[in-house]
């Protein structure tokens, strides 16, 4: 599993140059992403990174004009915060000029999502959103199971612990992102790189620590 993040300091992007991280990017942020690094393209839709349709869709064009499709990971449809039903309205129009830039697209799970609100065929990776509670329930866990089975990659959005890195990989997750390193990133930094490591030795089954 890779933890995508900010690139906040010389030590992260370092880190991300390596490859022991990759780079999360949002309108919003403008951070350069390290050379060489695999990054994703949230769309600031939780929180107040939102910039509208357009001037999304025209700063995703960009970045992966910038930096190319191929170290690109996926890019998030725009959603709908903890709103399944508006979240697939949301998302429909936009997945296939996502997948036009020669990306994959991710589509943002939402609490009630496993109601038959999944666009299965036109996504490529599962982004588990969505409140806590739900993305870490076992509607989301059977949710990423049935992504795993159609050959798709999961994504879990908000992940800031050593518990919820565990129950990320208990669920399949291949990537997780969360701000963990924007604060004290000269702390925090080894201490992530140290769960990242123990997941790799010991890795998690659902229900071991969850």
């Amino acid at each position: 599993m890779l933890y995508l993040a900010t690139p906040s300091g010389a030590d992260v992007r370092a880190a991300m140059q390596a490859g022991l991280l990759g780079c999360m990017t949002t309108p919003a942020q403008g951070n350069v992403i390290p050379p060489g690094c695999l990054y994703a393209c949230d769309n600031g839709k939780f929180g107040k990174g939102w910039p509208g349709e357009q001037a999304w869709f025209a700063w995703l064009t960009a970045t992966v004009g910038r930096y190319g499709p191929g170290r690109c990971l996926w890019a998030v449809a725009p959603d709908v915060p903890l709103d399944a039903a508006a979240t697939l309205a949301e998302s429909l129009p936009w997945l296939q000029p996502i997948r036009s830039l020669g990306i994959p697209v991710a589509f943002a799970a939402q609490d009630g999502s496993e109601h038959g609100l999944i666009p299965w065929a036109s996504t490529d990776v599962l982004f588990l959103a969505g409140s806590t509670r739900w993305k870490t329930s076992t509607a989301a866990h059977r949710l990423a199971l049935e992504a795993g089975e159609r050959g798709l990659a999961v994504h879990m959005g908000r992940v800031n612990s050593r518990r919820r890195l565990r129950i990320a990989q208990a669920f399949g997750c291949t990537t997780a992102d969360g701000t963990y390193l924007a604060f004290g990133p000269d702390t925090n930094l080894p201490r992530l790189l140290a769960w990242m490591h123990q997941l790799h030795v010991n890795p998690t089954l659902f229900g071991d620590d969850t």
